[in-house]
């Protein structure tokens, strides 16, 4: 249990039974009234733990006024193993959906939540600490550099389309795209998982995990990629790449973030969020209102672990993009396809030239927890970070 107050706030750990419809509207409040926009991951707000129960270390704490109980800021904190490019496993905090209400900010209050699950994280074990914020999100950059001394590590952008803004066009005929074996699938990627500067451990968790759709090669059939009939390969050997190709999985957000509506909450506080989401949602992405209905769930899917190789990126990731595309118009309540890279992968500048994608500038920020760190294993000596895996639990 976390519990810490100064003279006018007390932070203190999220609590299910009486917190859960305030938390949704402070998310709402934070979100959807602002005035920098629509956030597209607001969704968490009818499951406030959705982004980190996925780990079995984690924390949700909220700020509340002494003197009339309000609680006006949130934030979340879990534990992650990671390996990096420089060799070794770490140790990593995870901090997501900081959120102070508007009317209650500049008051310190977003800095004793930082310190608060930073000190809950440091128990725990953590040797450092990370989170992400968008590009123009000023008051949140400024917090997290000048007053928390985080470092920026990487730049990333979100690519964002609507599964409805394009027809099925079909993958070319020279292309293949095949699905490989959950154990292929592990093996792969932590053969080459090696080259990435930071990566999840826990890869075999993730591709396991009943949201993860499943991982896919994308490759030219004339090369030939893989022997599936084989039973080594079942095994997970891998015995034949080709110089150009590509691999991806994908992460079902829509069973994720369903609404779970319980008694105690009326149905048309929860009808009017969704109906006031969507429309931020399909605004924001200039989609034809005509496409917003009020359903009981409203997602996405999200490309996550995509690595190439070869000199043929640019029609494999054109092919891949559409594959999800495609894939996206048979999932039921899927709206969106996302996926998220660094600056330096060389896979960014592949992904398709289309007005209909919409592009989010997100800055990863990190800092040691550890007061004397070895120079010699500290992520933040290494410079800044690009080629990044980006963990689906985290969307």
């Amino acid at each position: 249990m976390v519990d810490k107050a100064d003279n006018k706030v007390l932070i203190r750990e999220f609590s299910a039974d009486t917190d859960i419809e305030v938390v949704g509207k402070l998310e709402r409040n934070c979100e959807l009234g602002s005035k920098r926009g629509f956030s597209i991951f607001t969704s968490m707000m009818c499951d406030p733990l959705c982004r980190i129960r996925f780990y079995p270390i984690h924390i949700m704490l909220v700020a509340q006024l002494l003197d009339n109980g309000e609680l006006v800021g949130v934030i979340r904190g879990c534990i992650k193993h990671v390996g990096t490019g420089f060799g070794g496993t770490h140790v990593m905090g995870c901090i997501l959906g900081l959120r102070v209400s508007p009317t209650h900010r500049r008051m310190g209050i977003g800095f004793q939540l930082m310190n608060s699950v930073e000190e809950w994280l440091l128990r725990k074990g953590a040797q450092y600490t990370f989170l992400a914020a968008e590009k123009n999100n000023t008051a949140s950059t400024n917090l997290f550099t000048s007053k928390c001394n985080y470092m920026n590590i990487s730049s990333l952008i979100i690519f964002v389309q609507p599964v409805c803004s394009t027809a099925k066009d079909p993958v070319p005929q020279v292309i293949k795209i095949e699905k490989l074996h959950v154990d292929q699938a592990i093996f792969l990627y932590k053969n080459r998982l090696r080259d990435k500067d930071m990566y999840p451990t826990d890869m075999d968790v993730i591709l396991k995990e009943k949201f993860s759709l499943g991982t896919w090669v994308c490759y030219f059939e004339e090369q030939g990629w893989i022997n599936l009939d084989s039973e080594e390969n079942n095994k997970g050997t891998i015995t034949k790449t080709q110089s150009s190709w590509v691999i991806f999985s994908i992460w079902n957000t829509c069973e994720a973030y369903k609404l779970h509506i319980r008694k105690s909450h009326p149905l048309s506080y929860f009808r009017a969020t969704l109906s006031h989401a969507r429309e931020k949602i399909f605004s924001w992405l200039k989609m034809p209102r005509s496409n917003v209905s009020v359903q009981s769930s409203f997602g996405f899917l999200f490309l996550y672990g995509l690595h190439g190789e070869g000199e043929q990126l640019g029609e494999l990731m054109k092919s891949v993009w559409k594959f999800a595309l495609g894939l996206g118009q048979n999932v039921k309540d899927s709206k969106l396809i996302l996926t998220e890279l660094g600056m330096c992968d060389p896979l960014i500048k592949h992904v398709p030239d289309d007005p209909s994608i919409s592009r989010i500038h997100d800055l990863w920020y990190a800092k040691s927890l550890s007061s004397h760190p070895d120079d010699k294993d500290d992520l933040l000596m290494k410079g800044p970070l690009g080629n990044v895996f980006v963990d689906p639990r985290e969307f």
